[in-house]
């Protein structure tokens, strides 16, 4: 998981409260600054953002109550999507988020977390059209985020004209201007931003296509915490208030206040892709109903 100015700037939302069902577990997990947790993140909501001393954003709720069950406050490193994951390697932050997708070679380079919700990919494009296939973008200009897991995919599409921009925002800003045609950007970034934006007489359509050959783009993706891997105990504390959410349908609770209505947020249909990767074989996806 990819508006003309920063809907963080633009849109305010409330904090979630914290449950104090979870001891502190701040004495046993080292962090990139002592007493804090650093999180990386883009700013793109309904995502991530940052206000009054605490992350927004269906995903930054998620870590604010993370950092709180684990009794450490976070501190904000806001950067553009093509540095989040950089800081994470490097170790200068603790975690990243960005409304991130699950792929094996992400497992690879960081440790990442319980899914924080599932997604489809899809095209952002004017209401004059209605395209749902990856048929529909060959020969045309789109633009995407530099960084994203299906990038070398659209390249493989026939005659299509791929522009990269570093935030979602010059994306979107060239496809209402006509200077492309379509945006495959974060699910529930464009949804959110065009939910918010009627006038800009665009529409989000989710790939309809089943294509082994693009599973990025057409797969049932999982939003996910980036964590670098010397942190174990970073990544067991996180995955655990994850997985107490899901039991409690909080992830539900709060994707709905930022337009995550529909069950394919939340109901894993389709192939597990994460069991004999980076989990166990047997691993089963968690799901809210």
């Amino acid at each position: 998981m990819e508006n003309i100015m920063k809907i963080s700037q633009l849109l305010m939302y409330g904090f979630i409260a914290v449950s104090m069902s979870t001891p502190s577990l701040a004495a046993d997990i080292n962090t990139v600054s002592d007493g804090k947790l650093t999180i990386a993140f883009t700013g793109d909501m309904p995502g991530s953002g940052w206000q009054d001393g605490k992350m927004i954003g269906y995903d930054g709720e998620i870590m604010q109550k993370i950092s709180e069950k684990m009794g450490i406050p976070i501190t904000p490193a806001l950067m553009e999507w093509s540095g989040t994951i950089a800081s994470v390697q490097s170790g200068r932050v603790d975690a990243m988020l960005g409304t991130m997708g699950w792929t094996k070679q992400r497992t690879e380079i960081m440790t990442l977390s319980e899914p924080l919700h599932y997604f489809k990919n899809g095209i952002m494009q004017s209401k004059d059209n209605n395209w749902d296939k990856l048929s529909d973008l060959e020969g045309r200009k789109v633009g995407t985020i530099t960084g994203f897991s299906f990038v070398p995919e659209l390249r493989k599409i026939k005659g299509l004209e791929l522009s990269l921009y570093d935030t979602s925002d010059a994306a979107v800003r060239d496809l209402i201007a006509g200077r492309i045609d379509a945006v495959i950007g974060d699910p529930p970034v464009v949804a959110f931003a065009i939910s918010q934006n009627p006038d800009w007489g665009m529409h989000f359509l989710a790939f309809s296509d089943q294509n082994e050959d693009f599973r990025l783009l057409t797969g049932l993706g999982q939003v996910v915490v980036g964590m670098n891997k010397d942190n174990p105990e970073l990544a067991e504390a996180v995955n655990a208030v994850i997985k107490d959410m899901w039991q409690t349908c909080e992830m539900k609770e709060i994707g709905t206040r930022y337009g995550l209505v529909a069950d394919v947020w939340y109901t894993p249909a389709g192939e597990n892709f994460r069991a004999g990767v980076d989990r166990p074989e047997g691993y089963q996806l968690p799901t809210c109903n």
